[in-house]
């Protein structure tokens, strides 16, 4: 099915089960504990051997030696994994660093060795027995000090290294007011519930992965690659994936050892990253310095907008596209954005939830502060004064298809009681507590990308979905059952939802916040193709026929759904593929945050009261899980602003606070009641349905609202994330605002 014309009336219109507030249909698993994750699937592996991984202890050089009697002698012991007997291995595309070090290391605790043996606790132990000795060579590990080496990054997922339009420089040059200021953001890991973890065995050659993933299909094709081996001979199956944030999109160590170990023993083997290993073994959101400068009149109305990236990876990897917002979020006839990438021998950088836009609105949206203060203006009309309708690096011709930020904004404002706010900072309190709020816009574009599906009738008049799509908490389950319900007209209860194993249709996964967008699209595709099949057996006009109750009707008569489909069911398979909307009409996502927080006049000690959003994201299809989704979202923008920093020791490459106890996110303490808005909306040139993505959404802008927050609560502008206690004292060293 080809969607290259805007949508038009359709059952999903309907909204009788389409736009419901649903439970999730696999909740009670999850709750009761009989969703199968990875790492316990017992059912299919009873016999399963346990590998344990041993990581690399240096970040940079070669493997002099491996000596792994000691572990091989250990009890319980199977086999021991290395370079010098895990045969050929190539690098799967989506990797920056091969999976199994050796004999060069790429970076710390790349997996040199996987021990396995009967229990976990064997592996474990006798993982400690194998000796590797080491050639370290000298490492790049700090972006400041590698800044100035960068060069222009690559073309990647969010476009063009650099763009420009008009006369920046000049236009920036003759503005009346300026903002000239640079921004750092550290490195963050996903810290995602559940590990890396995959179970693995091998049948006549062919090989099966139980694992927790994101994108199925791509994954396939990398482990493919990387064995050597026919895609048609792997099986991979992630119905279930506790969390992601990006952590889980490729090919990671777990699965491929799992593989291998597997092989090497003969008997099915399960592999989990131990949670200390994953901020340096798997990817992380890379580090960030941004310089921004904005030129606009006293008014307030931008004329030139310039925001510059540097970040770092490995050799052949990728930025972090901190600017792309910048291109699109505000008006300005002068303007320019760049990235420049840095090489560095930390772990690899990879995505991690809104890639580039999560980071870059951390600056962007200060700075946005910053201006509104200089121009005299509240920081919310100065946003509305520089909205734009239409993409403004390509002008009018290339409009939005649906732009609601100006709404979020002044639904927000209204709502979150913005006009009591001081527009003096460090004139609110309340007790010992300086009380400050600030508001950031929201913007993540709105991805989509072809996605397939295979949906059948069974003779009881059950609907069935099948696709390779993931949930990874999202809600994936629910809203495609809701899309098939609506669709073929039955309640939710009626259809069995079946995800995440690549015998399904190759779908467009779990990544940029597109599973509303593209993956229900798949799914529409093929219930249109299935309603055709099913009209055309009761002998109805295919354009004339309805479904409701679970049956087909035209006129006065009708037929049940089981009936047509008879003992043997009926199926139809379809694709829904993008044609060129996105290129036509700028398309994204848009909101605003207003956050309130008390800062301790003793301690600076800082709390976030009360947090609210409305966001724009067209046609909402399940507003119970669309609302989890951005809390959870707008929790992480919380964390980034205050807490979140995988700290890099920049003498032996490595980061040092990886584990849960060290690597600070937000509890249930940090975070008060959270008040969520969408506003009505659809875009039907978006998708099929309607819909954009909320995913990512949330994330965006939220921590710049805190931050814009604590400035206004005490005047004191920090631009180093995350703005932590000890960084606001030191600025506060002789403010009255922090002497009670």
């Amino acid at each position: 099915m080809k969607f290259d014309s805007p949508a038009t009336t359709s059952p999903i219109d309907r909204g009788r089960v389409i736009g419901k507030p649903l439970d999730r249909i696999d909740g009670p698993a999850k709750v009761t504990g009989t969703a199968p994750y990875a790492f316990e699937r017992h059912d299919v592996a009873p016999n399963a051997a346990y590998g344990w991984i041993v990581g690399a202890a240096i970040a940079k050089g070669s493997i002099t030696s491996i000596d792994s009697g000691a572990a091989e002698a250990a009890p319980g012991v199977l086999a021991v994994v290395t370079h010098r007997n895990a045969g050929p291995l190539a690098k799967g595309n989506m990797n920056t660093a091969h999976l199994l070090g050796g004999p060069g290391i790429e970076h710390y605790d790349q997996a040199v060795a996987l021990v396995v043996a009967d229990t976990l606790e064997q592996a474990r132990d006798a993982a400690k027995l194998v000796q590797v000795d080491y050639a370290p060579v000298k490492g790049r590990f700090d972006l400041a000090a590698e800044r100035d080496m960068a060069i222009k990054a690559p073309d990647g997922f969010g476009g063009a290294a650099d763009t420009a339009v008009g006369d920046f420089a000049g236009a920036f040059a003759r503005a009346a007011v300026k903002i000239d200021q640079s921004y750092t953001t550290p490195d963050h890991s996903h810290a995602m519930m559940e590990p890396h973890a995959t179970t693995a065995a091998w049948n006549n050659g062919k090989l099966t992965l139980w694992t927790s993933n994101q994108m199925v299909a791509l994954t396939l094709k990398d482990v493919a690659k990387t064995l050597g081996m026919k895609p048609e001979d792997i099986r991979l199956v992630s119905p279930y994936v506790g969390g992601g944030f990006g952590a889980k999109l490729w090919l990671r160590a777990d699965a491929l050892l799992a593989a291998l170990g597997a092989r090497a023993v003969g008997r099915p083997v399960k592999v989990a990253i131990a949670r200390p290993q994953i901020p340096n073994n798997t990817t992380h959101r890379p580090a960030t310095i941004q310089r921004i400068r904005i030129g606009a009149g006293k008014d307030g109305v931008i004329d030139a907008i310039g925001h510059e990236t540097w970040s770092g990876d490995l050799p052949d990897g990728g930025a972090e596209m901190a600017s792309q917002q910048t291109r699109l979020l505000y008006r300005g006839d002068n303007r320019m954005t760049a990235h420049r990438l840095a090489t560095l021998d930390l772990p690899e950088g990879n995505s991690m939830r809104a890639p580039g836009e999560a980071v870059g609105l951390l600056a962007l949206e200060v700075a946005m502060d910053e201006l509104a203060e200089a121009c005299n203006l509240d920081p919310v009309e100065l946003r509305i004064r520089n909205d734009v309708q239409y993409d403004p690096e390509a002008g009018p011709q290339r409009p939005y298809s649906s732009r609601k930020l100006v709404e979020c904004l002044r639904h927000g404002a209204d709502r979150f009681g913005w006009s009591r706010r001081q527009a003096r900072p460090g004139h609110m309190r309340d007790g010992r507590w300086l009380v400050g709020m600030g508001v950031a816009s929201a913007f993540r574009g709105a991805l989509t990308t072809d996605s397939a599906a295979r949906v059948g009738v069974d003779g009881m008049g059950r609907v069935i979905v099948e696709t390779d799509m993931t949930d990874i908490g999202t809600g994936s389950y629910t809203i495609l059952g809701q899309t098939a319900a609506e669709m073929m007209g039955v309640d939710l209860a009626a259809v069995t939802v079946r995800l995440g194993d690549s015998k399904f249709p190759v779908s467009a996964g779990s990544g940029g916040q597109w599973g509303a967008a593209s993956s229900t699209a798949g799914v529409y595709a093929a219930c249109l193709a299935l309603r055709r099949s099913l009209a055309e057996k009761a002998g109805f006009p295919v354009d004339q026929a309805t479904f409701e109750d679970g049956l087909v009707r035209f006129g006065n008569q009708s037929q049940p759904l089981g009936k047509l489909a008879g003992r043997d069911g009926l199926w139809a398979e379809e694709k829904a593929e993008f044609g060129d909307l996105a290129k036509r009409y700028a398309q994204a996502t848009f909101g605003a945050h207003f956050c309130e927080v008390g800062v301790d006049a003793d301690t600076a000690e800082i709390r976030i009261r009360r947090m609210s959003g409305v966001f724009s994201a067209g046609r909402i299809l399940n507003p119970k899980s669309a609302r989890s989704q951005v809390i959870g979202a707008m929790t992480m923008g919380v964390g980034a602003a205050l807490m979140e920093e995988l700290t890099v020791d920049t003498r032996f490459g490595f980061f040092v606070n990886h584990d849960m106890a060290e690597y600070l996110v937000p509890v249930h303490a940090d975070i008060p009641a959270q008040d969520v808005i969408f506003l009505d909306e659809l875009d039907d040139k978006a998708s099929p349905l309607k819909a954009k993505g909320v995913g990512e959404l949330g994330i965006c802008g939220a921590g710049a609202a805190v931050a814009n927050a604590i400035y206004n609560a005490t005047g004191i502008r920090l631009r180093d994330y995350p703005l932590t206690i000890d960084k606001l004292l030191e600025r506060a060293k002789g403010s009255a605002l922090f002497q009670g």
